[in-house]
């Protein structure tokens, strides 16, 4: 006890200088996905990226690095870094050996605002089935059981459009028990209809028993051409689902597409389909192997909706996700 009397102010501040260090090293945090998939593509239009392939197969090894951190009490920071690695050489895709820079932005609030900018992933409210690429940009919302985002930026590196202006509004809400939602985008220039596009879509899911959900869009463009459909719909059946951190645990699902050249900007699927507007379907399963080990395969069999054409496209896509 007499030691620690004469050495309660030394004490003190070395339990402060502890506790910010402490504190410091819980500030960035590193996490990680590896990717292993491998895909088999048959049809008439053997395309993989918007390039033509060389060959009807493609193995990939994809690596995702997350940097995250605080900045202060209310913003935080992300970073990721990607590397990809094509096991079966295919040419059409460059820079096998570099690690690319591809996200950074912020996050935090400003007043009743939740803001988000920089280069970030956006995916649209339907899921990706309009959008779902890289955009430099900003983003804010509004609420929490009925909430309102609205964003404008750039788009990056997408297929269809490139470093073009975008911008849109999502609301979406609980309506019982019903999840309801309706969004508006507007896409400068787009390159495979040389034109501005502008894509409504409303939907909503809702569960049909215990772990059987099913969910709808339907979306609306105002892209106008003799003989291509400028609307579409998505309708997808889901039973559970794999969680990363339970092993054993499970999921099928079951998504049918028919959508309108317009509706279409960057798809988030990994089956082939076609610029020029799409129907078809794809059934999938995964199921979680060990904790953070989740495989998943899904098939895909989509046909071209341009009129005059009979052009349809398989592919079978199996992956392998470790994360950390």
């Amino acid at each position: 006890d007499k030691l620690a009397a004469e050495f309660a102010d030394e004490l003190d501040n070395l339990g402060v200088r502890v506790a910010a260090l402490e504190k410091k090293a819980d500030n960035v945090k590193i996490t990680g996905t590896i990717k292993a998939s491998y895909s088999s593509y048959d049809g008439d239009k053997l395309n993989v990226d918007g390039k033509k392939a060389p060959t009807n197969h493609q193995g990939r090894l994809r690596s995702d690095l997350w940097v995250k951190g605080d900045i202060n009490d209310d913003w935080t920071y992300s970073a990721m870094f990607r590397n990809q690695q094509f096991f079966t050489n295919d040419k059409g895709n460059a820079g096998e050996e570099n690690v690319a820079f591809q996200r950074a932005y912020v996050n935090g609030r400003v007043g009743g605002l939740a803001v988000q900018a920089g280069r970030y992933n956006k995916t649209d409210i339907t899921g990706g089935n309009i959008h779902d690429h890289r955009m430099d940009g900003v983003q804010v919302s509004y609420g929490k059981d009925v909430k309102l985002t609205a964003g404008y930026g750039k788009a990056t590196d997408a297929n269809a459009v490139a470093d073009n202006d975008v911008a849109y509004a999502e609301l979406n809400g609980k309506l019982g028990a019903v999840d309801a939602y309706a969004a508006y985008y507007k896409f400068d220039n787009v390159a495979k209809t040389a034109d501005d596009d502008k894509i409504w879509t409303v939907g909503m899911g809702f569960d049909l028993a215990k772990d059987l959900k099913l969910s709808g869009s339907y979306i609306k463009s105002d892209y106008d051409k003799a003989g291509v459909d400028d609307d579409g719909y998505v309708a997808t059946l889901a039973y559970k689902g794999a969680k990363a951190a339970k092993a054993g645990s499970w999921g099928l699902s079951a998504t049918y597409y028919d959508q309108g050249m317009g509706t279409v900007i960057a798809h988030t699927m990994d089956g082939v389909y076609f610029d020029e507007g799409f129907k078809g379907y794809s059934v999938g399963a995964n199921y979680t192997l060990a904790k953070n080990i989740v495989a998943g395969v899904t098939y895909y069999d989509l046909e071209t909706k341009e009129a005059g054409k009979d052009t349809d496209a398989q592919t079978l896509w199996s992956q392998v996700v470790f994360s950390f």
